[in-house]
């Protein structure tokens, strides 16, 4: 043997535990061996055979890893699916609650809207980041400790339900009540740091009572939270009674503090009233006219979704009153 094998063998069982390297010497060598004889045979010279079978045997990192079956891949197919789903899961939760709530804490503390939406941009990167390297790095060390199971792995259960081709025509009212819920937020925390009315000093005076954040704004903040994973629900599901039921309590736990706030006059900021030269009545629960219209108007939009929101759920769950979806082609 030559000096070119015996690198090459090298160059091999380098590559794997002390423990393989001497069973897996002498195998790479007979390889070798058989290969150089048959070249030797067929009239080449033993210099350019033992050439031709070394750049014939290829790569002795790749050879010595199929002889251990050791992956070459970071993630291979045992793990890859698993390594996906995964992924997939952790960047669809964990990156939009990262960003909202940097988003909502920088508005709050800084007050500049294109400060708080970078940040919120940069937390995303960053998370995804984070979520796709520490998750990778879970699985190569499972894919190389040869643990037997990740619990994760794909059953029968959870083969996907057949296409509901009735959410197509949902998608427009998740859109429409996104944005909705989206501008809404917007406003509450527009209201606090940017305000038509301003103090003697320039800054901004809120529309809203600046006592209510000590609970009853973060309330509403989490009712818009709340309501904008029920319109996805909605998309998702459809309607039923369950729906209807929660689209109840929903609305009660809108209207009903914020029609007490408004009739006892604890919504509005005495000061933003006084700023712009309304009524002081307003404020301070006066003004019945003014109440009464906003407490109506609120109490009939309430009543009103809850209604629509049975009715939506009965034609949805009764079988006469439903419509025909095509079958797909």
């Amino acid at each position: 043997m030559t000096t070119l094998t015996d690198r090459y063998v090298w160059a091999a069982v380098r590559t794997v535990p002390e423990s393989q390297r001497s069973g897996l010497d002498p195998e790479i060598r007979e390889l070798i061996g058989d290969a150089v004889d048959a070249r030797l045979a067929s009239g080449e010279d033993s210099a350019a055979a033992e050439r031709s079978a070394l750049v014939g045997l290829g790569d002795p990192e790749r050879l010595a890893a199929d002889y251990v079956d050791r992956p070459l891949t970071l993630i291979g197919p045992r793990y890859y699916l698993d390594w996906l789903r995964l992924l997939k899961t952790l960047v669809a939760i964990v990156v939009p609650i990262a960003a909202v709530v940097v988003l909502v804490v920088q508005l709050l503390t800084s007050g500049s809207v294109g400060g708080a939406i970078g940040g919120a941009v940069s937390t995303a990167i960053t998370a995804t980041v984070h979520i796709g390297f520490w998750t990778t790095l879970l699985f190569v060390v499972l894919e190389r400790s040869g643990t037997a199971d990740t619990g994760m792995g794909w059953t029968v259960e959870r083969l996907p339900e057949l296409p509901d081709r009735t959410r197509d025509g949902r998608l427009t009212e998740l859109v429409a009540s996104l944005v909705f819920l989206a501008l809404f937020a917007g406003a509450i925390l527009w209201q606090q740091i940017r305000s038509v009315a301003l103090a003697d000093d320039g800054s901004a005076i809120p529309l809203l009572d600046p006592a209510l954040w000590s609970f009853w704004l973060p309330w509403f903040l989490a009712l818009i939270v709340l309501e904008a994973g029920f319109a996805l629900w909605l998309y998702l599901r459809g309607w039923s009674w369950s729906a209807a039921v929660v689209n109840v309590v929903l609305n009660l736990a809108f209207a009903v503090p914020a029609v007490l706030l408004w009739s006892e006059g604890r919504l509005l900021n005495p000061d933003f009233v006084d700023a712009v030269g309304w009524d002081p009545a307003v404020a301070t629960g006066g003004g019945w006219t003014v109440v009464s219209v906003v407490t109506g108007g609120t109490v009939l939009i309430a009543a009103w979704d809850v209604v629509d929101g049975f009715l939506k759920a009965r034609r949805a769950t009764v079988p006469a009153l439903r419509q025909p979806v095509p079958a797909s082609r």
